[in-house]
């Protein structure tokens, strides 16, 4: 029997990941059917994309609008960084199983009623953090989480690329920690699983990068350090060959490498992992790991969550209490403790 697609609304379109995600789910019709667009096109919240989505064929309501619309089973929120957490309060207090994308604000107390409100009432809240799903990711955590590396010392992180606009560095110094506000969440979320304990100490560095006007914002770093380990990243928006993100992360019996951390030129993703003792079914070595192409950024996010909506999945209660963690987390390493 054919699945029924479920009604989603798409709450904004000016969040720079909008267009990617429309176009992922224009592949998932039999998933999900948007039944509108919360039209966000006039807001004067800083944002930045080179194109902004027209909403082209969707049908463009007011948030009101939408609010009133009966039967809606998800909502992906998608409006600027700014506007997130105000725009999916109302869909957390009436109930709606959210995607909800990043940052998650640069005060703490929003967010975490946000993550209250689906916890008292088991809804689903998926943050949009696009290596959840990334199968090379994927299996850097599970060797960590089985304990191959032994213990986790160092890990070093990458969310560099190339913003050819001289808007972008406009619209992330409008941030407190700039660029990498904006960017090193993603790490963030995949390193605090990583890492025992809680953040003791976080030292962060914003600058320019070369060429954008003072107070840009845009060449950051920080180190993160925990009660046994630390973390280095580093995000910058004018880095040579575009988009070059990393993973490294080294333990006291080795280490592994995902170099970039995603593509999408047609080669597979490779982990490289060295181990000094033999760990797991591997000898003692290097040891190399190939993954497939990868096709869509945000697929596997979607239909994790509609599966989730549907029942088919569980819905996986233990992200209310990571997602805080990343959020504080993130809040530390960005010099805003509110």
């Amino acid at each position: 029997m054919k699945k029924k697609p479920l009604r989603a609304i798409y709450h904004g379109l000016r969040h720079e990941h909008a267009p990617g995600k429309l176009e992922t789910l224009a592949k998932l019709r039999d998933d999900f059917e948007i039944v509108a667009a919360v039209d966000d096109l006039s807001s004067t919240t800083p944002t930045w994309h080179a194109e902004p989505p027209t909403g082209a064929g969707l049908r463009l309501v007011s948030a009101k609008e939408a609010f009133a619309m009966p039967d809606i089973d998800v909502v992906f929120v998608e409006t600027a960084n700014g506007d997130l957490i105000d725009a999916a309060m109302p869909w957390a207090e009436r109930g709606v199983a959210m995607h909800l994308d990043k940052p998650t604000g640069e005060t703490r107390e929003p967010f975490r009623r946000i993550v209250e409100l689906c916890r008292s009432r088991n809804v689903p809240l998926q943050m949009g953090y696009m290596f959840r799903c990334n199968p090379a990711v994927q299996f850097c955590q599970q060797v960590v989480r089985d304990g191959l590396l032994g213990e986790i010392v160092h890990a070093e992180a990458d969310m560099n690329f190339k913003a050819w606009d001289p808007a972008y560095a406009e619209y992330v110094s409008s941030f407190k920690a700039g660029v990498f506000y904006n960017l090193a969440c993603h790490d963030i979320d995949l390193l605090v699983p990583m890492m025992k304990g809680d953040l003791v100490r976080a030292t962060l560095s914003v600058g320019d990068a070369p060429g954008d006007p003072p107070g840009s914002r845009t060449r950051c770093a920080a180190m993160l350090e925990w009660p046994e380990s630390t973390a280095f990243l580093r995000v910058c928006s004018h880095v040579p060959q575009g988009m070059r993100r990393r993973l490294r992360v080294e333990g006291s019996n080795g280490t592994l490498e995902l170099q970039p951390i995603e593509c999408f030129s047609g080669k597979p993703l490779k982990v490289v992992l060295h181990i000094a003792k033999a760990a797991g079914p591997y000898v003692a070595g290097l040891h190399e790991f190939e993954f497939g192409p990868q096709t869509d950024r945000y697929a596997g996010l979607f239909l994790e969550l509609a599966a989730i909506v549907r029942g088919e999945k569980p819905n996986p209660v233990e992200l209310y209490d990571h997602d805080l963690k990343v959020h504080d987390t993130c809040l530390r390493a960005c010099g805003l403790n509110s």
